[in-house]
């Protein structure tokens, strides 16, 4: 178990474990699910573990899916500039590790003066295997 682990609350353990071991991103309801045979049987208590595990970046939230994935990327812990891609036939979702992508998306601002605090990028497009097939 990691440093940043064992400042987890049980709860938030037990979400981030539910979320580690799936395929692909689940949704909210799927992780409650998952999680009732463990003791957590509120929605709110699945929500306020979400929320704890992406302030601290050790998952993220794919907006056009409303589901969580765990972060992949060891840098996120600090950044607040995530991107992904998304299959439009099969749904898999990869993180994009992009150090320059990530160096201009936290520094972007707007023409209007806005100072963005954080990003969450979806690229879609066909992954290796279904443009292949």
């Amino acid at each position: 178990m990691t440093q940043k682990q064992e400042q987890l609350s049980k709860n938030q353990q037990i979400v981030l474990s539910i979320i580690e071991k799936a395929k692909g991103p689940l949704k909210a309801y799927s992780i409650l699910y998952n999680v009732q045979k463990k003791g957590i049987k509120a929605p709110l208590q699945v929500y306020r573990a979400l929320e704890k595990l992406i302030e601290i970046g050790k998952i993220h939230k794919i907006e056009s899916k409303n589901a969580f994935i765990v972060c992949k990327n060891s840098d996120c812990e600090i950044s607040k500039a995530t991107a992904f891609s998304i299959c439009e036939k099969c749904e898999v979702v990869d993180e994009v590790s992009n150090v320059k992508l990530s160096n201009y998306l936290s520094k972007f601002n707007d023409k209007k003066g806005m100072k963005f605090k954080r990003f969450n990028l979806e690229f879609f497009g066909l992954c290796k295997r279904c443009k292949i097939k």
